[in-house]
């Protein structure tokens, strides 16, 4: 494998950054503006923006030609009313094949908690209007988030966006990931791609792996309606997860990147410069597009600290086949219990967990939400449930499910024929997935005592699994330290393909409630619907309410409200528990 110094990395992405324009104020209109160049021009990919503070926010959009050659002069405009009569940024960049014909311009000198509208226009043509806003600095009564995760054009219709874009109150979308997919034509979830109409185009009908292949990927994405409705509408903060760059992607690799794909850095620089040209994020480190970790102030009331568990530093995940023995079948515990704690093992790496832990020691916000990828509560499940979730079987492993919450369900009771041999079955566990913090142990414990020594009121994001839930926190020694509040995927398969689960009310409902019966800290699941979630914080509570749709295998659905439910966690070190609305 190709080693890459971080020197190195830096050097070859700058390159890839674009150039980010900035605008202070009112600087002129084009010169060109009049459809005087010798190509047309299209905004065929909507406009968007996304990482406002209180002072600014990124404008994004696609300038594209008609003349792949040509350098592309795009003006933009920003005003404090819809009809643009009031303007208070104007300015002229360039663009070119360089950065995919793609602009983003850092707004400055903005007010705080305010909305502004912009568009762009570029040869005579004229973008859609976008819907902007900026952070408070005081206190408000409520921050309100919509939270995605996981949306895999063959998979389905982008609905879950498109019911969100329906909200007039979001003061941010939370984008926590896969929001592309690396496959191809044949690969995850794409058997029913040509019956809905979601099939990849032929000239990216492939696994991608170039930089050409990745920004045509994201062009396919953001040709989707709704998803560009949503980006018209809110601002978008966002960090990736693996599938914007392979599938279970560590450091140095992915389980998705195999002999024959070239090298995994050169990949990987593609996939993040792609990333950094069609997604309206600032660069949090000058020329430097590995880093995306970086804080939003909401007033005193949230702290939001958007996470890399992915990219930047994660050690290679645990694999339980390396723990079974072939010829026995016998499963090496204490070579597993001693890796799968071991305090080297890291997902953020110490340069982002000191920065996170110094930021949540200087923050005085009464809610401290931690915008990151992956599961974060304990999803310990019965140890002798681990060979069938490796290779599940449905005329097995439900019945299996069902047995053992059954046992559990007694022991919660007090039941008194409980025997010693059935309380080993439900207490010996294991972790259900090595690639989410459960496979990292130890690191986790670092971040649940900060939060508990330092008195904070912990809520974290997470997506990922395709699923919903919701969790409690807690340290080794059981005490309450904040809550996980984890999004269903927009229209990436659940557990309910996974398990081979039958599309009936009462399978669903015993399956959910067998894994939550299970595993201790789980409060909520929602094991086959595709969906978001809607996070609002107030002084008094955090608050989240999932939102699911009845289908995303047609653009025609409907919110499946008998499905969507409320928890709360209310602020106070003594008050975290999740509680149903």
């Amino acid at each position: 494998m190709k080693k890459i110094s971080r020197r190195d990395f830096i050097k070859v992405t700058a390159a890839g950054m674009g150039a980010l324009a900035i605008s202070t104020g009112l600087m002129g209109c084009s010169s060109d503006d009049d459809g005087n160049a010798p190509y047309q021009v299209t905004f065929s990919h909507g406009v968007a923006s996304g990482d406002p503070l209180s002072d600014r926010v990124i404008i994004w959009t696609r300038a594209l030609p008609d003349d792949a050659g040509a350098e592309v002069s795009v003006s933009w405009e920003v005003a404090d009313d819809a009809g643009f009569t009031n303007l208070l940024h104007t300015g002229t960049t360039q663009t070119s094949a360089a950065q995919d014909f793609t602009v983003k311009v850092d707004v400055l000198n903005l007010q705080p908690g305010a909305t502004y509208y912009y568009r762009f226009t570029a040869n005579g043509a004229t973008s859609p209007a976008g819907v902007t806003k900026t952070l408070p600095t005081v206190s408000p009564e409520q921050v309100k988030f919509a939270v995605f995760s996981c949306a895999n054009y063959p998979a389905g219709h982008f609905n879950v966006y498109a019911e969100a874009a329906l909200h007039d109150d979001l003061d941010a979308v939370i984008h926590l990931g896969d929001y592309i997919y690396e496959y191809g034509a044949g690969g995850y979830a794409t058997e029913d791609a040509a019956a809905i109409g979601r099939t990849l185009p032929d000239d990216n009908a492939n696994e991608i792996l170039t930089l050409a292949d990745y920004r045509k990927r994201y062009a396919l994405y953001r040709s989707d309606a709704n998803l560009q409705a949503l980006h018209h509408k809110t601002p978008f903060i966002t960090v990736w997860d693996d599938h914007e760059v392979a599938d279970d992607t560590w450091k140095s690799g992915a389980k998705n990147h195999n002999e024959g794909e070239g090298e995994f850095e050169d990949r990987k620089i593609a996939a993040l410069q792609a990333y950094f040209e069609w997604m309206p994020i600032r660069p949090v480190v000058d020329d430097n597009q590995e880093i995306i970790y970086r804080q939003f102030q909401f007033g005193d009331l949230v702290s939001l600290y958007m996470l890399d568990t992915r990219v930047l530093a994660r050690d290679k995940q645990l694999d339980y086949l390396d723990y079974l023995d072939p010829v026995s079948g016998n499963f090496n515990a204490p070579q597993f219990s001693a890796d799968v704690s071991d305090a080297n093992r890291t997902l953020l790496g110490a340069e982002q967990r000191n920065w996170l832990q110094n930021a949540m020691a200087a923050s005085n916000a009464t809610w401290q939400v931690l915008g990151q990828q992956i599961l974060m509560g304990r999803m310990l499940l019965p140890a002798e449930l681990l060979t069938q979730l490796l290779d599940p079987d449905p005329n097995t492993i439900l019945p299996a499910f069902a047995e053992l919450a059954n046992i559990k369900g007694r022991i919660l009771m007090g039941d008194p024929s409980v025997t010693d041999a059935e309380r080993a079955r439900v207490e010996t566990v294991l972790p259900y997935n090595l690639d989410a913090w459960d496979g990292y142990a130890a690191e986790r414990e670092v971040l649940f005592e900060t939060a508990k020594a330092m008195n904070k009121n912990l809520v974290a994001l997470a997506g990922d699994t395709h699923n919903a839930w919701a969790s409690d926190l807690k340290t080794l020694s059981g005490d309450h330290v904040g809550v996980e509040f984890a999004t269903a995927s927009v229209s990436s398969p659940g557990l309910e393909t996974y398990l081979s689960l039958p599309d009936d009310a009462t399978t669903i409902a015993q399956t959910e409630l067998g894994v939550t019966t299970l595993v201790s800290d789980l409060q909520y699941l929602n094991v086959n619907q595709r969906g978001y979630l809607l996070t609002t914080f107030t002084a008094d509570e955090a608050r989240a309410d999932w939102r699911f749709v009845d289908t995303v295998k047609s653009p025609t659905y409907q919110l499946a409200a008998a499905r969507s439910v409320s928890y709360k966690t209310l602020p106070g070190q003594n008050d975290r528990k999740l509680i149903a609305v």
